[in-house]
């Protein structure tokens, strides 16, 4: 049987049974009544700018690959990004997970080389983690900054501290990763070669250091004559964040609750970290973060449960499109691989 038929074979039943069980957890009982409050009017407006975000994110991909070299298009990128999301909301950790079976359907079914469809992804990722370590970075020192923002002195400032060490932390290991990106790709292809030399006598391993090779050169490449489009990629971060700043707003104010900046910002923060822990699509986590905050606050809990049936809504349908993308994928016709 073809590999890609065992794939299919084993993804399939374990990404329904986790796919029920997050389903079961969440917050679906009182969706009804809470979401039946809002407009049309409203309900165009959310899901215009959730499909906004998604679209940007894809762009970007589609940008970082398309500066390597040949890429499919936007439906296809699409699909394949969404299909990976799903896998990714599904595993312990919601961010990630899915980029294994990104990189297959990149070279199996959009005929992109191995190494440009693992050096495009990995690009994306690292715009996608680096613009959030270096947001919620603001977030928090923007809370530290304003202590009459709702929160208790003390043990919780010290708290935030501790979160901005990491964040700090996190954001210089990965701007140092970056800076071996741009100044030495060749030592650190040389590094990631010497870690996997033990299993490079596999038949399925044997061409991992040319692969490496490889995505050094391109990297060279791009850093030398793509600099604007390493930019727009940039750009296309930042407006996805300010299109998730603004979705959380925009769905509190459908509630007729007005935060300022510093209250608005320890909701995302609290959020946003509640979805960097090991669970499922932050599942707990997420109601726990938002119950705290508008406790902090002094805001309605009706409130807190309209925030966080919408937020699930999205990931429910978000859940269910990744599904018929990855049905999708899996009967679409494989393009010719392209020569590395």
């Amino acid at each position: 049987m073809p590999q890609s038929r065992w794939i299919a074979l084993l993804l399939w039943p374990v990404a329904l049974v986790l796919v029920t069980w997050t389903l079961s957890q969440m917050p679906l009982a009182g969706i009804g009544d809470t979401l039946g409050k809002l407009s049309w009017q409203q309900w165009l407006v959310w899901t215009l700018v959730n499909l906004l975000v998604i679209m940007v994110s894809t762009e970007r991909w589609r940008r970082l690959g398309c500066m390597l070299g040949k890429a499919p298009g936007f439906l296809q990128m699409l699909l394949i990004r969404q299909a990976g999301q799903t896998v990714s909301f599904i595993t312990p950790a919601p961010h990630f997970g899915g980029e294994p079976f990104q990189i297959y359907w990149l070279y199996k079914r959009a005929g992109m080389a191995v190494h440009r469809a693992v050096l495009s992804l990995a690009l994306d990722r690292f715009y996608e983690l680096w613009i959030n370590f270096m947001m919620l970075l603001l977030g928090v020192s923007l809370l530290l900054l304003a202590p009459q923002s709702g929160m208790q002195a003390g043990s919780q400032n010290s708290d935030w501290q501790m979160i901005l060490l990491l964040m700090m932390t996190l954001l210089a290991v990965l701007s140092a990763i970056a800076w071996l990106l741009v100044r030495q790709p060749a030592l650190l292809s040389a590094r990631l070669e010497k870690a996997g030399a033990r299993w490079l006598s596999s038949p399925r391993l044997k061409t991992l250091g040319e692969h490496w090779h490889l995505m050094g050169s391109d990297l060279k490449a791009v850093v030398r004559s793509q600099k604007p489009a390493l930019l727009t990629a940039l750009v296309l971060s930042l407006l996805g964040w300010a299109l998730m700043i603004f979705e959380v707003w925009l769905v509190l104010a459908f509630f007729d609750i007005r935060l300022n900046a510093v209250e608005l910002a320890l909701i995302l923060v609290a959020m946003r970290l509640a979805l960097l822990l090991p669970l499922p699509g932050g599942i707990g986590t997420l109601e726990a973060a938002v119950f705290w905050t508008f406790q902090s606050l002094a805001l309605p809990v009706e409130s807190a449960l309209g925030l966080i049936a919408l937020m699930r809504l999205r990931d429910v349908v978000v859940l269910l499109s990744g599904l018929l993308c990855l049905r999708a994928l899996q009967t679409a016709r494989p393009a010719p691989t392209q020569p590395a």
